[in-house]
């Protein structure tokens, strides 16, 4: 699983309550293997209702379902949230990659929507920019909605249409789908947004930077009986604050944490290396730490990494646009599962990995600036864990770093010169703590 817990507002009233009557029961976890959901990732024991969340108005039949879930509290973002969602407030939340936000617009998104969904016409719709993410947040609400006789399911490109116009047929309450498998099914009548009652748009900026404010907003006016409307985003500018001007009415802003901030207990450690000795200094670093991602500025190189990492015996993948969507799914799955301890990808592959025991992010280069680095680094230091942002400076990139540092608000350190065999490397902690620094001290 991954993003967790929150709660609070007032989860009673007529217009949370579901007519009762024969629901359709979700898919076995085989079905949906079946269909490419990942369906082990980060699976958390059941705890004993009531939750946390109780405490705050969520409805029985949700907390019920977070419970089976081992959803136990809130987190932040969650807090500050759910009850303004709650009330059919448009909610407008920044929040960092790992902050939990996926239960924070999905809990109110569960229990607001009213009644079932009819052949191809969900009652919810949440928006993301990519395919792993439209899989990781259908895969954290599933099992609480289940509990609740709530349908959540997926609708992404790479994946059997034919699959998922068949679930979209058999009455899916909540769909999470990308905009152009969405818009592919919309154009062709198989599917029908007229009675979407609830919209969220999730990682809104990411969208943005991808090129889909115009299919968001063409989706967006196909959602004719749409009352409330939340996005999430890193950040509120720009394309985001377009979609907020003309969609959301009278938002509340909902923001725990500064617009450069990272998330949870996340060391900042900037290594200088030589070129050729990259891919073993890598190697090096995951014989201590169980799941590391690796980030590449292009395919090409992704793929040039994983090869050299494999033909140094360590257990490496890449993902990337160019596999097929079959071939990513099965690398995070073993990823998740911890039967790989090294995957490799590009920025806007790596999107949609949403697991909350990563151990490290390496910026194989350093990224390009600080938006970028808090999206990749966001894959570690998640729910709370201690996690480690790595950044590989070469001799020409000095400059780069430093630029990179005075944006983050980082201490401008020089980079630590290490090689592969440098025993530092297979404990982190080892570097000194003047080099590294907790995001938590940096606001």
């Amino acid at each position: 699983m991954s993003e967790q817990h929150s709660g609070r507002g007032r989860g009673g009233g007529n217009r949370n309550r579901r007519p009762s009557g024969p629901r359709r029961r979700p898919e076995t976890a085989t079905e949906e293997q079946r269909s490419g959901n990942l369906t082990t990732a980060n699976l958390l024991p059941a705890v004993d209702p009531p939750t946390g969340f109780a405490k705050l108005g969520v409805p029985e039949r949700i907390d019920n379902g977070l419970a089976a879930a081992g959803f136990a509290q809130p987190f932040a973002i969650q807090l500050e949230a759910i009850p303004v969602a709650m009330d059919g407030r448009d909610v407008c939340g920044r929040a960092k990659t790992g902050s939990g936000k996926t239960l924070a617009f999905g809990i109110p998104m569960l229990s607001r929507i009213e009644g079932s969904a009819g052949p191809s016409a969900p009652l919810g719709l949440v928006l993301v920019p990519t395919r792993e993410l439209a899989v990781q947040v259908a895969e954290v609400l599933q099992p609480v909605a289940a509990a609740a006789g709530i349908t959540v399911a997926p609708v992404y490109g790479g994946a059997s249409r034919e699959h998922q116009v068949r679930e979209l047929q058999r009455g899916v309450e909540l769909v999470v789908a990308t905009p152009l498998r969405l818009i592919d099914l919309i154009k062709s009548d198989e599917v029908n947004l007229g009675d979407v009652q609830i919209v969220c748009l999730d990682e809104a900026d990411r969208m943005a930077d991808d090129g889909f404010t115009p299919q968001v907003e063409w989706i967006l006016r196909h959602c004719t009986g749409r009352t409330q409307t939340m996005l999430f985003s890193a950040t509120l500018d720009g394309d985001v604050g377009h979609l907020i001007r003309h969609y959301l009415n009278d938002p509340v802003e909902v923001a725990i944490d500064s617009a450069t901030d990272t998330v949870g207990t996340m060391h900042h450690l900037f290594l200088a290396v030589h070129h050729m000795d990259k891919a073993r200094v890598v190697g090096a670093i995951s014989e201590s730490i169980s799941k590391v991602v690796v980030f590449c500025q292009t395919k090409r190189l992704c793929d040039k990494v994983e090869k050299a990492l494999v033909d140094d015996g360590v257990n490496a993948a890449a993902i990337h646009g160019d596999l097929s969507q079959a071939a990513r799914e099965r690398a995070l799955q073993r990823f998740a599962e911890g039967r790989l301890n090294v995957l490799v990808a590009t920025d806007v592959a790596a999107r949609g990995i949403d697991i909350d025991d990563i151990g490290a992010v390496i910026h194989y280069d350093p990224a390009g600036d600080a938006k970028d680095y808090l999206h990749r680094s966001g894959r570690t230091a998640r729910a709370g864990r201690d996690g480690w942002a790595v950044t590989f400076v070469e001799y020409n990139q000095h400059t780069q770093m430093r630029v990179l540092q005075r944006m983050l608000r980082l201490p401008s350190n020089k980079p630590i010169e290490v090689f592969s065999n440098d025993v530092r490397l297979r404990d982190l902690p080892a570097f000194n703590a003047d080099v590294t620094t907790d995001a938590t001290d940096q606001s």
